[in-house]
């Protein structure tokens, strides 16, 4: 072989090893390319709440005995939540019947206290608001109510946002437990 013909063999043979490393980083960067694309896809899709991951909050059985006093009142209700995801009453409203409202809590030695903190709503479980236990208490009554009548309270829960329920006044000794 002459010169030539070795510097043109060796030059093709560096171009095609170039050549070969070229093809080969490529493959190996697109390779990696999908795969870190494929793992943001996977970890937007685990991150990302799915559509039924938000709390379902059904209130039942609410009521409020007709109250002794003329100022303040009681109210009991049950909230369901059939979500996956737990939830927390945080307040409740009643502006159209009474200048506060507040949820309350009975401790241990049997007073009452106000749950500042609120209640926890647990995902596929309740939180039962009942005569000697938490429950709502409505202070400076606008006007006392009497059996018969509805109070239109607002729950507001940290996740589930407002939910409007109509409070039924029942008599003052009614209990739910004695009607199932």
């Amino acid at each position: 072989m002459n010169t030539r013909t070795t510097r043109s063999l060796r030059y093709t043979t560096r171009l095609t090893g170039f050549a070969a490393i070229a093809v080969a980083g490529s493959l190996a960067l697109t390779a990696c390319g999908g795969d870190a694309t494929t793992e943001k896809t996977s970890a937007a899709k685990t991150t990302a709440p799915a559509a039924d991951s938000a709390p379902k909050i059904e209130v039942t059985g609410a009521f409020m005995p007709e109250p002794a006093m003329a100022d303040m009142a009681g109210g009991f209700l049950v909230v369901k939540n059939s979500g996956a995801v737990a939830d927390r009453l945080t307040s409740v409203t009643a502006s159209a019947f009474s200048g506060k409202a507040e949820i309350h809590e009975t401790t241990a030695d049997g007073k009452m206290k106000e749950a500042k903190d609120g209640f926890p709503v647990p995902a596929n479980g309740a939180l039962e608001l009942k005569r000697g236990g938490s429950h709502i208490m409505f202070l400076d009554v606008k006007k006392k109510p009497k059996k018969g009548d509805k109070v239109a309270i607002e729950l507001h829960f940290e996740k589930a946002g407002t939910v409007k329920v109509d409070m039924p006044v029942e008599a003052a000794t009614h209990n739910p437990q004695q009607h199932h």
